[in-house]
Formats: structure tokens, sequence, C-alpha cells
């Protein structure tokens, strides 16, 4: 993994282990047998073939998904169900295990899940072929997926983590296709416009921008015109409270201890607090939300150097600030940080390897505490609480760190390191002291 310096910039068998035919061959091969297995053992897990802890997380495709299915396919959104809090083209999503009829839907769901992540690892891989790209990324997603666990195929966000990798990998090339995918990303679960926050300035970022915002102006025009209730939404995400996962969560978790006496009930789709006091937490999670976007536009405006890194480290950041403050951190949202940075990884100036190997200690916590030991997060228990604080302890400091070394990359570079021409006075202190 890359640490806070420049990684290597050579095509050896230690940067990739892809340099040469039979190291190619074999990092393949390797990669291929690690991914066959994992996600063997996930797609096992998922259609209940092996009984393993945790395995049992397909309730909502066997049940919520699929009544969607059936609302969808009427015509409509589901506009007077509150669980429906996704943008419009998460009906695509939906609907995307229609494409193989002879299956019952939630397993065609999970086929289609597994397909998503099939295509990260070929884009990954193909993004490595020629050594300008590390295999380390292909790594990290291979190695990342299972130790989210079965949660994977059980949620369409790696679908979107599919549209994210592929927008972000297209930046470096073609970015009006990038910036196409990113808006039609944000149509399906928003976060993936945070793709373009690293853009270089100028014609890429125009280009990028304006491929983006007419993506999703025609998307979303197609499916207000086409069926109704296409924005309803906006109005459930508005009235979401503080979830039982969230880093504002751990208030209630510990008073609890203290005597306070809300309640943890599932509400507008997920396990939230009910009680005192909760409004006003949800309300500072937002006014948090609201400071990393200001931070986001603060760096933009700053920052004086684009590197190579910069766009996917800049995303990465960008997707951990808005995931640690949310008012809920469920565990299909580590799928979208572990796509990106698998990305990440595989650009070898990358200054994020110390928030990359965070998340990846975070996914296991994640599946532990969601679904294994969720009941104890419900209960509040010491165990569930403890778990739960080493998770968003661990995403906190990764997203303080990726912050930093963005900043530092970024802003915080000599005037010459930024291509800028040295003030005078500095350059004549240079010459006599010479």
């Amino acid at each position: 993994m890359a640490g806070s310096g420049t990684g290597s910039s050579g095509t050896g068998t230690s940067g990739t282990g892809c340099s040469g035919t039979g190291s190619r061959l074999r990092f393949l091969l390797a990669v291929g047998a690690v991914w066959a297995v994992t996600r063997a053992v996930l797609l096992l897990c998922v259609f209940r073939v092996l009984d393993m802890p945790g395995s049992d997380v397909g309730i909502d495709i066997e049940v919520i998904y699929r009544r969607w299915y059936g609302v969808f396919q009427t015509g409509v959104f589901p506009y007077d169900d509150v669980t429906w809090q996704y943008p419009p083209a998460a009906a695509l999503a939906v609907l995307s295990p229609g494409l193989l009829p002879f299956l019952d839907y939630a397993h065609a769901f999970f086929l289609v899940c597994w397909t998503a992540d099939a295509a990260v690892l070929a884009m990954l891989l193909y993004a490595a072929r020629d050594g300008r790209r590390s295999g380390r990324g292909v790594w990290v997603w291979v190695l990342g997926v299972p130790l989210l666990g079965p949660i994977v195929y059980a949620r369409y966000d790696v679908m979107v983590t599919a549209v994210a990798v592929a927008g972000l990998l297209a930046l470096g090339r073609r970015t009006r296709l990038a910036g196409a995918l990113a808006g039609f990303g944000a149509l399906l679960k928003v976060w993936p416009v945070l793709l373009l926050a690293g853009v270089p300035r100028g014609a890429r970022t125009r280009s990028a921008w304006s491929s983006a915002v007419v993506t999703a102006v025609v998307v979303l025009m197609l499916f207000a015109a086409a069926m109704p209730g296409a924005l309803a939404f906006l109005t459930f995400q508005r009235d979401r409270g503080t979830e039982v996962e969230s880093l504002g969560s751990m208030v209630f978790h510990l008073a609890r201890h203290f005597g306070w006496h809300g309640r943890a009930r599932l509400h507008y789709g997920s396990v939230e607090f009910l009680g005192r006091h909760v409004h006003a937490v949800s309300a500072l999670a937002l006014g948090l939300s609201l400071l990393a976007f200001a931070w986001l536009l603060l760096w933009r405006f700053r920052a004086r150097v684009f590197e190579e890194c910069t766009p996917s480290d800049a995303a990465f950041t960008a997707v951990l600030l808005f995931t640690t403050t949310s008012r809920v951190i469920s565990p299909q949202y580590v799928v979208w940080l572990i796509g990106l940075a698998a990305v990440c990884a595989a650009v070898r100036t990358t200054r994020q390897g110390l928030p990359i190997v965070l998340v990846l200690v975070a996914a296991p916590l994640t599946q532990l505490e969601f679904p294994i030991w969720f009941q104890h997060v419900i209960a509040s228990d010491k165990l569930g609480v403890a778990t739960l604080t080493l998770r968003n302890a661990l995403l906190v400091v990764a997203t303080v760190i990726a912050c930093r070394r963005l900043w530092r990359a970024t802003v915080s570079v000599p005037p010459a390191a930024a291509g800028e021409p040295e003030p005078p006075a500095e350059r004549a202190s240079e010459l006599v002291s010479g």
C-alpha cells in the first residue's frame, strides 16, 4: 500500500507483481483464485446454502426490493412508501433482476450484484494491464469486499460502486465520459457526484461538470415525465433521524448507560433512535456535513497542485467526509469506500495509503456490528457499543488523515513545487547564501 510519500514509478515486479509475462500470469492466477473462492462463499451465504454468522442479510431484497419491483412494473414510483429514499435511477437497480426472469427475484438480484463485483475487478485489471497503474488496487477490491461480508450482494450499492469506479478510472483520458458516469451515478445514489471534486481546473473541469449536469438533467427529466413520484425520495430523506450505527448515535448509546430513556426502533426504513434530543443530534450531523462541504470548497479554491493521484485521492476523501458525518452509516456504505480506495491504490503516487488500510480494517468490524452483533448494537450493551465505537473511530481517523494528506499534497506546497515563481526576495537570499 502506498504511504504518504510518492510511490515507485517503475513497472517492476515489486511495484505491481505484473511485470513480465510470467509474473503477470502468476498475478492473474492469484487474483482469479482468491476472487473466485471468496465470491463463491459470498454467493453461497446469500443463497443460504452456507449457514454462517451474518449470512441472513437478504430479507430487504426478498421483501422490500421485491415490493418496489412490483410497484415499478405498474409505471410509478413507490411515493407513498417512506422506505423509498433513493434517486430515480435507483429504479433501474431494483428492476435489474428482471434481466434474469427464469430466476427468483432475490436470487437474480444477488447474481446482478455479483456481476457488478466482477465488472469492478475487470476494470481494475484492465487499468493495470500495462504497468502504468498498480496491481495493489486490484488486491484492495479482491480482499476488501469479503471483509465486509454478504451484505455486499444484498444491497444495490455495489452496482453504484461499479459506475463510480468506471467514472473515476475514465477521468484520466475521457473526461466527458467520466462526467456522464458521475451524473448518472448521482441519480443512482447521489454520492458519485463527489467523484468530480478533484478534477484539474480549466477545460477538464468544465468538460466533466457540464457532461455530468447534462446527463443528470436529461435522465431526471425522462424519469419525471415517464413515472410519477420520481422526486418523492427528497421528502423521505429529509425526515430521517439518527440511525443506530452513525457517528451521532454514539451519544445515545452512551447516554443509555446514564439514564436516557430513548428507544431504538425501525423508522424510515432503518433502526433509528427515538426520544429526547435526537432531533438536535440529527441537526448537528447535518451541520457537520455542511462543514465537510465547506471544507471541500475551501480545498478546491486553495489547491495549487493537481497530480495524477489528485482526482482519486480527492474523491476518496470527499466520500469519506460525507460517509462519516452522515446520519446513517449503513454497512453497505463501506462498499463505496472500498471501491474508491481500490482506484486510489491503483495510482502509484497516492497519498492515501494509511486511510485505505484503516477503511479495510473497519470493514470486518462493520460486518460484526451488522448483522452479526446487531442485536447488541440495538441494545447498546458493552459488546455492541465497543464494536461500533471502534468502527466509527477508524472512519473518523481515516477521514482526518485523508483530509490532512490531501491538503498538504495540493495546498501546503512550496511555490516552486507548485510550478510558481519564487518571490524575488527569497530568490535573492538564496543567491547570497549560496
